[in-house]
């Protein structure tokens, strides 16, 4: 009688771990979800030339804030490949200046976000921009919208370097960028940059600097469009 129940409890284990497999999804990769095949490349998502389009803010009763455009830029800054192997030349001249005043020592937030979401398309991997830190403590973090609308706040690090640095955040995969109904609906939407500032440290005048925001992200799905496909929305 053991040796029947023992045979059977083996049998069931055998039969319920493929099931189980099966219905479970695929790990994803660190950076996004990983397909069985992927187009990686480079492009741009702002080159902060026009300060139009940025909309600084800070608590009315936290401090004073304004940015603006300057000249200048990295130097180390390398050109995105697919643009360089297409002759292009974009205009990038200058960069957003943030200058906050702030009242008082204390918490205090500031931002700077796009006058509409900046959306990328694909599967984004990583999201790179620019900074010029003061030796400061503050947090550096980007605000990005998932394709279904809900928003994530992406820590880039502290702003304790000086002069530019190239900070990059990986998207997790956590963050649903596909509809699982139309291979190409995907892609994420920059809502803006966000700093957080270290309390011992927020006093006086800050300064911060931002250049060329960047993505590498997965185009795959964007080259595989099926021609006779048919349009929803009517």
């Amino acid at each position: 009688m053991m040796k029947k129940i023992v045979a059977v409890t083996v049998f069931l284990a055998l039969v319920a771990f493929p099931v189980f497999a099966q219905d479970t999804p695929a790990q994803p990769g660190a950076l996004g979800v990983d397909t069985a095949q992927q187009n990686l490349q480079e492009v741009s998502v702002n080159r902060f030339e026009d300060p139009g389009f940025w909309i600084s803010s800070i608590p009315a009763d936290r401090g004073l804030i304004m940015h603006r455009r300057v000249a200048g830029g990295p130097a180390d800054k390398e050109p995105i490949p697919s643009e360089e192997a297409a002759g292009i030349e974009p205009v990038d001249d200058f960069v957003i200046g943030v200058r906050t005043d702030f009242y008082r020592r204390g918490s205090a937030t500031l931002s700077l976000r796009p006058v509409r979401p900046i959306a990328i398309p694909g599967i984004v991997k990583t999201i790179s921009v620019w900074v010029v830190g003061r030796n400061f403590n503050h947090r550096l973090s980007l605000v990005v919208e998932d394709f279904f609308g809900n928003i994530n706040v992406l820590p880039m690090g502290r702003l304790n370097h000086t002069g530019w640095r190239q900070m990059t955040v990986a998207i997790p995969p956590t963050i649903r960028q596909r509809n699982p109904h139309y291979n190409t609906e995907t892609g994420l939407k920059v809502l803006g940059l966000v700093i957080d500032a270290a309390i011992e440290e927020a006093y006086g005048t800050f300064y911060v600097y931002f250049d060329d925001m960047r993505a590498v992200t997965d185009l795959f799905g964007e080259d595989i469009r099926d021609p006779d496909d048919m349009v929803d929305g009517w």
